[in-house]
C-alpha cells in the first residue's frame, strides 16, 4: 500500500501490522547514526575506498582509535567483511557484506537529499542539483544504471 504523500496532519500515523521491540529506524540509528560510520560506508560503498589509509585519508578529522573502532563495530554488526589481500605485511580491504550492499540505497537517498536541499553548504553556487547532474554517467544507459534514483 503506497505511503500517503498528503500534507503531515492530514496523514494518518503508520501503524506497523507487525508489531516489533524496538523502532526499526532507531535499531539502524543505533549503528549507522554513530559519527564517521556513514561516511565509512560511503567511502566503501560509493567511492571504492577500501584499505584502512585510504579511509583515515579521506576523513580528515578521525583518529586511527575511532576509525579502527568504527570498522569492527560494522564488521561485527555485519555490513563489510574484511578482504586480507596481503599478510606481511598485512593489508586488508574492506567489502560490503549483502547486509552493506543493502545500504547503498539508503546512502543515495542521502546524498540526493543533500544535494537538493543542502546546496548551500555542498556547493559553491549555491545551487540545488539532482542526481541526474551529479552523475549525469549513471544515467546515460538507462539499461546499465546501477543505481536508480527517486527522480522522476
Amino acid at each position: 500500500m503506497p505511503v500517503s504523500c498528503s500534507r503531515p496532519q492530514e496523514r494518518k500515523p503508520m501503524e506497523p501490522a507487525v508489531a516489533y521491540n524496538i523502532c526499526p529506524i532507531h535499531a539502524t540509528i543505533n549503528v549507522l547514526g554513530k559519527k564517521w560510520t556513514i561516511l565509512i560506508l560511503r567511502d566503501i560503498a560509493l567511492r571504492k575506498i577500501n584499505r584502512f589509509n585510504q579511509i583515515k585519508r579521506s576523513l580528515p578529522g578521525i583518529t586511527s582509535r575511532v576509525l579502527i573502532l568504527r570498522l569492527q563495530e560494522l564488521e561485527k554488526t555485519g555490513y563489510i567483511r574484511p578482504d586480507l589481500i596481503k599478510d606481511k605485511p598485512r593489508v586488508v580491504e574492506w567489502q560490503l557484506t549483502e547486509k552493506g550492499l543493502d545500504t547503498i540505497p539508503v546512502l543515495l537517498s542521502i546524498l540526493e537529499f543533500g544535494v537538493k536541499w543542502c546546496a548551500d553548504d555542498v556547493f559553491e553556487d549555491h545551487k540545488p542539483r539532482t542526481m541526474k547532474e551529479l552523475y549525469p554517467s549513471l544515467y546515460e544507459n538507462t539499461e546499465s544504471v546501477r543505481f536508480q534514483s527517486t527522480e522522476s
